[in-house]
């Protein structure tokens, strides 16, 4: 008597599904790499630290895959052909996080949050599973634009210089620097007649920083992109769906060769290293940092609904409530595992179901492999310190195609919205852009309100988020529309 096995969870090969595998891990390694890249170097963190956010990270995505592919006692785990990693919706949040306390105590917030918003996550898996009508195309499509559009201005730093530090547009001019120590030492000793210098008293950077904006890194940025732009232009299957990774590569070589790298730390690193919990920092637990990111883990769950359902769709299996509620619960104690291990939030990364889509292969088990590559790549501290030492030059080339194609998989949703039928979706759309930019173009504009509500304001993505679901209500009302979701899941092929 033969039993027919449903595709989903065919077992492959060894081989084929590594091969598979290790497909699926190129594709989302750049976007996995990204964000720990950019909280570290927020956080001021020293460079061997930054290294091991990556190692983490990438250890703790192969473990959370393997739960989601392959799943966990009767409460984890969606069991189908999903990748795990970090979102971006976080990172808006995070930022300001680290922004506003930079270093370790910045960090123990940060993973405090993430903590917190994974055992909420958890808790309320099954309720966001019936919240889908609340989160149509005209909702997740802005949504999604506006992390984009956030995310833009990362990019933009990494071309030209962070915004802060020894990169800010402009710098003190070094004569009255000099004057001013000068006047400092004399100012109230005996027999002077200049008084102490006054408490805070600083000299207003006036001049142009000649390290902003430099010519050769913009130059080095501009050949990442172009490379990336030439493979995705003229390559074919797998090296097209890894043509940001590519130009990432090519861009290493050439300041590499230009002696812009400094490989002292990939010396100095391990070749093999166990992850711990907690080795970066502790965590803090604040109640108003904990609901800032857990409202961020209800719009990522959204987008995992869509997924789930999108991708049931592609492998001909109908996805249960229960399911839905299981993956779901995985993102949360992915989130969970993540602040633990100091990392970040976890949801399914959404190239990766694209990928599903072109090659054509179901079976969970070839992302099973892919979560087993992880695990290895991220107890091998050489790879992660690597990719640590590239200059942010050759990173900015790459994001401004990773975050504006985060920007544009919005856009394509919003390209299904009904506009000439129903005008208020425009307003709903305009609107929340325009709410969801005030913290990019007015960073100040919170500056008379009370300070406890500053972590929820200070974030367009959440601006955005909360305006969007709160207009749709009050225009469009909460009638679901489930197969409108799954087809704007279709269009977000990257995350």
């Amino acid at each position: 008597m033969s039993t027919t096995v449903h595709p989903v969870d065919e077992k492959l090969p060894w081989g084929r599904a590594s091969a598979l595998g290790l497909q699926h891990v190129l594709v989302m390694y750049a976007g996995a790499v990204a964000v720990p890249l950019i909280i570290g170097r927020a956080l001021n963190l020293p460079p061997e630290q930054v290294a091991h956010l990556i190692s983490a990270d990438l250890f703790v995505c192969g473990i959370v895959t393997l739960i989601q592919a392959m799943g966990a006692t009767q409460w984890f785990g969606i069991k189908l052909p999903v990748m795990m990693g970090v979102t971006f919706a976080a990172v808006g949040p995070m930022i300001s996080m680290a922004q506003s306390t930079g270093g370790h105590a910045g960090a123990g917030l940060i993973f405090g949050s993430v903590i917190g918003a994974g055992v909420i996550s958890i808790l309320i898996a099954p309720v966001i599973s019936r919240m889908l009508r609340f989160f149509p195309p005209v909702v997740t499509g802005t949504i999604i634009a506006v992390i984009g559009i956030s995310l833009m201005r990362v990019g933009i730093n990494w071309i030209f210089g962070n915004p802060v530090g020894p990169t800010a547009p402009s710098v003190p001019n070094p004569e009255h620097l000099k004057w001013l120590s000068e006047a400092q030492a004399m100012a109230g000793a005996p027999g002077t007649s200049l008084p102490p210098v006054p408490k805070g008293f600083a000299v207003v950077p006036t001049i142009p920083n000649p390290k902003y904006g430099d010519l050769t890194g913009v130059g080095i940025s501009g050949i990442v992109l172009l490379t990336i732009l030439l493979i995705a232009r003229f390559g074919k299957g797998f090296l097209a769906n890894i043509s940001v990774l590519m130009g990432i590569l090519v861009g290493g070589v050439i300041t590499a060769a230009m002696g812009l790298m400094d490989f002292h730390k990939v010396g100095e690193a391990k070749w093999f290293d166990v992850i711990l919990p907690f080795e970066i920092a502790t965590p803090i637990f604040d109640p108003v940092l904990i609901l800032t990111m857990s409202l961020v883990m209800v719009v990522v769950m959204i987008e995992s609904t869509g997924m789930f359902l999108a991708l049931g769709d592609m492998t001909d299996k109908k996805i249960s409530q229960d399911e839905l509620t299981r993956g779901l619960r995985t993102d949360g104690l992915g989130t969970l595992i993540g602040g633990i291990f100091n990392t970040f939030p976890y949801t399914s990364f959404s190239q990766n179901v694209g990928l599903v889509a072109v090659t054509g292969v179901k079976s969970r088990w070839v992302c099973v492999a892919g979560g087993v590559i992880l695990v290895v790549l991220g107890v091998l501290p050489k790879m992660a310190a690597l990719i640590e030492s590239l200059p942010t030059v050759v990173l900015g080339g790459a994001g401004l195609v990773m975050f504006g194609m985060v920007a544009a998989t919005g856009i394509r949703i919003l390209s299904n919205v009904d506009f000439q039928g129903n005008r208020n979706n425009a307003m709903i759309v305009a609107v929340s852009i325009g709410v969801g930019m005030i913290p990019l173009v007015a960073p100040n504009f919170r500056q008379w309100m009370p300070h406890a509500i500053h972590p929820l304001i200070e974030s367009g993505i959440l601006l955005a988020s909360l305006c969007a679901v709160l207009l749709n209500v009050f225009f469009n009302g909460t009638k679901g529309d489930t197969e409108a979701a799954v087809r704007a899941a279709r269009q977000a092929d990257a995350h």
